[in-house]
């Protein structure tokens, strides 16, 4: 049995933001993409009887603590713990199999890294950027071909546009009739 308060970390695998919260405990945690918050065993074992809880533990936070995955989730596949830099690695050297097992066993986190490391890799494999799409129906050519076109048109814009006239002051003084500066403008009747 694990002793309640043992402080575990917990990590968002995940591309987006990823939030819960306690209501027995008024606990709220906002997690951004990859952050890691040290949390005791109990709140994990609250999360995973809250409502969704469970899905967020197994899909998109890291159970940082073997012992404690084991208890709160059970057996779990050895692509849970998969991180960006595994991810990076079986893109780059793992072999299509490896990735075909990635894409069938892991955590929908893990899928969404695998797709966006796809991307911003540009993997050249075209067999995996095939296993992609057809296990996810994620275009990794697509979205590669987009990130170019835009990449391309932000520095189209920024090489051809030009200031045609110097810009207005945001502060500027005005002068009365009189000589005197200040943002009220005097009349005399």
């Amino acid at each position: 049995m694990i002793d309640r308060n043992k402080i575990i970390a917990l990590t968002n695998r995940d591309t987006g933001t990823v939030e819960y919260t306690l209501p027995d405990t008024g606990t709220r945690r906002v997690f951004s993409p990859g952050e890691t918050k040290m949390v005791t065993f109990d709140e994990i074992e609250k999360l995973s009887w809250a409502r969704g809880g469970r899905a967020l533990l197994k899909n998109y936070l890291i159970i940082g603590d073997n012992e404690a995955t084991q208890e709160i989730l059970g057996e779990i596949e050895p692509e849970y713990y998969y991180d960006q830099e595994t991810i990076k690695e079986l893109l780059l050297n793992g072999s299509l199999d490896q990735l075909k097992d990635a894409l069938d066993f892991a955590p929908a986190g893990v899928v969404d890294l695998i797709k966006q490391e796809a991307v911003d890799l540009k993997i050249n494999s075209i067999d995996k950027r095939e296993a992609i799409k057809k296990q996810t129906h994620f275009d990794v050519d697509t979205a590669i071909r987009l990130n170019q076109e835009e990449e391309e048109t932000n520095s189209s814009v920024a090489a051809t546009t030009k200031r045609r006239t110097s810009p207005l002051a945001a502060n500027t003084q005005k002068t009365d009739s009189s000589g005197a500066q200040g943002k009220y403008k005097i009349i005399n009747k």
